[in-house]
C-alpha cells in the first residue's frame, strides 16, 4: 500500500523553507517541465502551493490542478491560493470527468515505498491523452543522509533506476538527467558527512543566487552534469 507523502517524515517542514528561501531554482524546474505542459496540467503532491502558484501563473489558473493528500499543507494551500483548484488526496481521488495532459510530480516519488504503483496511476491519468510525467526528485543513492531519513525519503535515484521505473510503469523515457550539480557536493558535505538536519534559509538563498543561478546556466545550455542532487525525469504516456 502506498504511504501518504510525508507520513513516514519526521520533519514537519518538509522541503518547504528550503524552497521558500530560493528564488532561480523553483523557476529553473519549471523552464525544464516547460515544454510538456500544454493542455490540462496536474501537479501531484503539491504541498502549500509554492510551486503550484508558478505553474498556474505561466500556464493558467484554469488548466492547472493540484492534488495534495495532507490534511494541513492542503488547508495551507486553500488559504494562500483559494483561486487554484486544488483536490485533497492522493492522484487516486481524481476523477474521470478531465482528461490530464501532464502530470507533475515534484519531490513526491521518494515519499512513496511503492513508486510503480505511483508511476501506473500517472500513467492511467495519461492514457488517453498519451501525455507526459515530468518527475523531479532526490539523486544518487550514496549521498542519502539523515535528513532524507528525516523528510520521509525511502530512497534517491540514478538515472537507470529512474528510467527503469519509467518503463516499468508503461512509459517512454523522453528525456533523463541530473540537475543541480554543485547541490550534489553541498547535500555530501552538509548532510552526509556534517550530518546537519535541517537547512539554513539564508545559505540556501545565498547559494540560489550565487551558486547554483550559474551553474544551472551551463547545465541547461551547454552540458547536462555527471551527477546531481536531483534528477528530472519525462516520460511519454
Amino acid at each position: 500500500m502506498n504511504l501518504t507523502p510525508n507520513s513516514n517524515a519526521l520533519n514537519d517542514d518538509f522541503e518547504f523553507a528550503a524552497l521558500n528561501a530560493a528564488c532561480y531554482y523553483p523557476r529553473a524546474i519549471f523552464r525544464e517541465f516547460r515544454p510538456y505542459l500544454r493542455g490540462n496540467v496536474v501537479e501531484v503532491g503539491a504541498g502549500i502551493g509554492q510551486m503550484a502558484k508558478l505553474f498556474s501563473n505561466e500556464i493558467g489558473v484554469s488548466n492547472f490542478t493540484a492534488v495534495e493528500p495532507d490534511a494541513r499543507f492542503a488547508s495551507q494551500f486553500r488559504n494562500e491560493f483559494p483561486e487554484i483548484k486544488l483536490v485533497e488526496g492522493t492522484v487516486s481521488a481524481l476523477g474521470h470527468e478531465t482528461a490530464y495532459d501532464a502530470v507533475v510530480s515534484i519531490n513526491v516519488i521518494e515519499h512513496i515505498e511503492d513508486h510503480l504503483d505511483e508511476l501506473k496511476r500517472y500513467k492511467n491519468l495519461l492514457a488517453p491523452t498519451k501525455g507526459h510525467v515530468c518527475i523531479l526528485t532526490p539523486a544518487r543513492p550514496e549521498i542519502y543522509a539523515l535528513i532524507d531519513a528525516d523528510f520521509g525519503h525511502f530512497r534517491r535515484y540514478t538515472k537507470e533506476s529512474i528510467s527503469e521505473l519509467l518503463v516499468t510503469a508503461g512509459f517512454t523515457p523522453k528525456k533523463i538527467f541530473y540537475f543541480n550539480f554543485p547541490g550534489y557536493f553541498a547535500w555530501w558535505l552538509n548532510f552526509k558527512m556534517m550530518k546537519s538536519r535541517s537547512f539554513n534559509p539564508l545559505m540556501v538563498s545565498l547559494y540560489d543566487r550565487l551558486i547554483f543561478r550559474f551553474f544551472h546556466m551551463i547545465e541547461r545550455n551547454l552540458v547536462r552534469p555527471p551527477m546531481g542532487q536531483s534528477i528530472v525525469a519525462i516520460g511519454a504516456a
